[in-house]
């Protein structure tokens, strides 16, 4: 429930800007790209998490408000997928491995500095994102065995030793940084990196624990602007 709630409200933000949009000049964009994604921070332990990079990818659609000449706000509505993936070894005998793969709906609230370079724009853009999980996956491997089970969503859970590995809350929240550069047909390619700030690991109840977990990441996209 919660989470068509938090669609709802993005959609109907989206909406009433386009609305706002007929006579501001404001522009409109798609957008899509790869994202090399992670989850740093700490383990159950406080020990430093050493997760590896998996690819995942973005798509979705921007806004540019003018507020100042070559300044725009740039909300934007977009499906992300996150995750990273833990790689280990039991006694030197068994491997082992965790993967996560968590989607999101996420609305990225950029300031976004664009001058005329040549015959288009080069852009720098930064600002806050928010973001609500609605699925994933995580997938076990041990040895040759494998075994996919649903993410779950919550905001704390009972310890079981055998699905300790798949609780995650659903807001995640952080920050944006980008560049790039527009051609005067509207085609662009922008670099971009992510910090989460948000603890999307969920608490364990009856147990004490130093886990904290937040996704990192960074990817490369292109948009069009009409």
């Amino acid at each position: 429930m919660k989470n068509k709630v938090f669609i709802l409200i993005a959609a109907v933000l989206m909406i009433g800007l386009s609305v706002s949009a007929q006579d501001s000049g404001t522009s409109f964009g798609l957008r899509g790209g790869l994202n090399m994604q992670n989850i740093s921070g700490k383990n159950l332990s406080g020990d430093k998490l050493e997760l590896s990079m998996v690819p995942r990818f973005h798509a979705g659609i921007v806004i540019a408000v003018p507020i100042a000449p070559d300044f725009y706000f740039q909300p934007g509505l977009m499906f992300s997928t996150k995750g990273a993936k833990s790689e280990n070894n039991f006694l030197g005998l068994v491997d082992y491995s965790v993967e996560y793969n968590l989607s999101y709906i996420e609305m990225p609230l950029s300031f976004l500095y664009k001058p005329l370079v040549g015959k288009g724009h080069f852009f720098l853009g930064f600002g806050p994102y928010i973001a609500y999980g609605i699925g994933g996956k995580a997938k076990l491997t041990v040895g040759t065995a494998s075994n996919d089970e649903d993410v779950v969503f919550t905001k704390d859970y009972v310890p079981q030793t055998d699905s300790d590995w798949k609780y995650f809350k659903n807001f995640d929240y952080g920050g944006n940084l980008f560049f790039g550069y527009e051609l005067s047909g509207g085609l662009s390619l922008q670099l971009n990196t992510q910090l989460g700030l948000a603890k999307i690991n969920a608490e364990r109840k009856n147990s004490s624990s130093d886990a904290e977990f937040r996704n990192t990441g960074f990817g490369v996209s292109l948009g069009y602007n009409f």
